[in-house]
């Protein structure tokens, strides 16, 4: 069974943190309301969602992808980038720890999950304002054993690598070329957003579905011509914030 880790829009949202983007007001209500409708389609899904209650005093908690990564072997909880952030990985590790073994990326390092990309297994981190090479270094030696090949990926005009690239099936990448560079990612196909959709490049992935947002059409009609067909579902307030679909959810095998 897939089970997902979620965890309620925070009352502080507007309090965010925001790197490449401009502050607008992000209306709490109806955030909180594009989140349930996005549980509520990862449980349309045969997806066990495990819905923790809102971090009052933690803005960006609402971001659960960003305190770890989950693989079928282990967990690595993360250390964020954004000091303000790193408290919201104490009650993920609680959440996470019934079903994997955890490991803890060590100070000084710095990692946001948002920036691990997992193809089979190679796992791509960027190289942003939020992740550090040494945090590389750290993911690759806790990872060596389990067979996985890390490998750092620069990143650039974007807040995560997963801004720029996701996982469409096991063999195609969705990718905004501007900010990330196809060469890093050998032996997979490509399909590139619309030129004029910068943030359409996050896609998740859940099983052989794909879910993803109607607030890029171009690059929606370029999914339908490729033969795939996602389940749509709205988070443009949390886009405010700097979210994504990726962000909002820690989905693994449990």
């Amino acid at each position: 069974m897939l089970a997902a880790i979620t965890r309620a829009v925070s009352p502080a949202i507007n309090q965010c943190e925001l790197t490449n983007l401009e502050r607008v007001p992000i209306d709490l209500e109806t955030a909180r309301r594009q989140h349930r409708g996005y549980e509520a389609v990862l449980g349309s899904l045969g997806v066990k969602v495990v819905s923790l209650p809102a971090e009052e005093d933690l803005p960006d908690s609402v971001f659960v992808e960003d305190a770890a990564v989950v693989l079928d072997e282990c967990a690595v909880l993360t250390r964020p980038g954004a000091a303000s952030r790193r408290p919201e990985v104490e009650s993920i590790a609680r959440a996470l720890a019934p079903y994997r073994e955890l490991f803890t990326i060590q100070a000084p390092a710095r990692v946001d999950g948002g920036d691990v990309l997992m193809v089979g297994k190679t796992i791509y981190v960027g190289q942003s304002t939020r992740s550090d090479l040494s945090a590389v270094r750290q993911i690759q030696n806790i990872l060596a054993p389990y067979g996985y090949i890390v490998r750092a990926v620069p990143v650039v005009g974007c807040l995560h690598l997963k801004s720029a690239v996701t996982q469409l099936s096991g063999d195609t990448l969705l990718i905004n070329p501007a900010w990330v560079d196809r060469a890093c990612f050998p032996g997979v196909m490509f399909l590139e957003v619309d030129p004029a959709e910068a943030y359409a490049a996050n896609v998740l992935r859940v099983g052989d579905a794909v879910v993803y947002q109607p607030s890029f059409p171009r690059t929606l009609e370029r999914l339908e011509k490729a033969g795939i067909h996602p389940l749509l579902v709205d988070q443009s307030e949390l886009g405010k914030a700097e979210g994504a679909l990726t962000c909002c959810s820690l989905l693994f095998n449990a």
